[in-house]
């Protein structure tokens, strides 16, 4: 009998910084989800507010101020990256997009890794923030998901998150559990090998 499969490392990054983001706490139920849930999967939440805005003067011989040098480090040695991507002005954050540049300097450390897209916003539920972010992926050989797709409206009744940003949604839950093994799967797929029931 073969020995058991590496578990899939996932990145997990948000576009938004504030604390109590819906999206932020999107990650805390992906990461608690896939804990309980789902064998050969380990996510870690990435926090992007330390990197510089990208300068490629602050690139010296080759290298990148430390706070890239670890966020880079950090996409390197994953397989796959979930993104909870809400919506500005009818595309990605700022901030997710500063992330996504960083990574892409040579050598991009995107390349040829599993993504899936998750998003918490208003109207729109962040759907025009995930084209574009799928349109982005195509340039950093990013391979995402197509299905399910997760788009949700955070402000829409009854409440889908406490006070801190925490999901209390237990429909909500089982769909972000939906993308998830998508993603298991997909990046299992990509690996080479498939999953087994």
């Amino acid at each position: 009998m073969a020995g058991a499969q590496p578990a899939v490392k996932v990145v997990a990054l948000c576009g938004s910084l504030r604390k109590n983001s819906t999206n932020r706490g999107l990650i805390r139920a992906a990461i608690e989800i896939a804990k309980e849930s789902i064998d050969g999967m380990e996510i870690e939440y990435v926090d992007i507010s330390p990197l510089p805005m990208l300068n490629t003067d602050l690139e010296v011989d080759g290298t990148y101020p430390p706070a890239v040098e670890a966020f880079r480090r950090k996409i390197l040695e994953a397989e796959s990256v979930l993104f909870a991507s809400p919506e500005y002005n009818y595309s990605v954050t700022a901030p997710l997009k500063n992330a996504l540049d960083w990574a892409s300097r040579p050598p991009n450390v995107w390349g040829n890794k599993a993504a899936a897209i998750v998003s918490s916003s208003g109207g729109s539920r962040g759907a025009r923030s995930q084209y574009h972010l799928r349109q982005i992926g195509v340039f950093l050989d990013l391979h995402f998901i197509n299905k399910p797709e997760f788009f949700l409206n955070a402000y829409q009744p009854p409440p889908k998150f406490d006070s801190h940003g925490d999901l209390i949604d237990r429909e909500v839950r089982e769909k972000l559990k939906a993308v998830l093994l998508a993603l298991h799967a997909f990046s299992l797929r990509l690996r080479g090998t498939s999953v087994v029931n």
